[in-house]
């Protein structure tokens, strides 16, 4: 029986995410790739009980915010195509690591970073795209579509739409 253990950091109950949230992903084998939903520029928050002014990620997934210190807000530019402005960093799709040599007040602490490699986003595949017929004939042939789900998303409701298609048609 495996026991389950808790990180030591897990006490301080961080609102932000931070290396404890990122063991836990990957104890649980979980990706750690997040999409941003916006970053915001808060004045005046408390952060690792510090009030200051910050740049905070918010992610589309159910996940905590990332407070983003100037190394990470560096890389966001990058992956953004050289935009200093937060505004034009939502919609971006990020990889987060733990950089165990990153160091906070001169002491190295380990930190989260966003990896500065680009996330290749998969397609979402819709009627109006140029694969649809090309998944409606996948169906057919194969009475499935994981072929066509490894390289794609498509939400339920096209699902249903695709094999209504293919099993309709003669």
């Amino acid at each position: 029986m495996s026991e389950q253990k808790t990180h030591y950091r897990k006490v301080f109950k961080s609102d932000h995410l931070g290396v404890a949230d990122l063991e836990d992903f990957i104890e649980a084998k979980s990706g750690m790739v997040f999409t941003i939903r916006q970053v915001k520029q808060e004045v005046g928050v408390r952060v690792a009980g510090k009030k200051g002014n910050f740049n905070i990620a918010y992610f589309k997934e159910n996940i905590k915010p990332l407070v983003l210190n100037a190394t990470n807000s560096k890389t966001m530019k990058q992956l953004s195509g050289g935009s200093s402005f937060v505004e034009d960093w939502a919609g971006i799709a990020v990889g987060l690591y733990i950089d165990k040599n990153a160091s906070f007040g001169g002491e190295v602490t380990g930190g989260v970073r966003i990896s500065p490699n680009a996330i290749k986003q998969r397609q979402q595949l819709t009627p109006e795209s140029k694969g649809w017929n090309r998944a409606v004939d996948a169906y057919k042939r194969d009475g499935n579509l994981d072929k066509v789900l490894e390289h794609m998303d498509i939400n339920q409701t096209n699902q249903a739409l695709i094999m209504e298609i293919a099993n309709n048609v003669a």
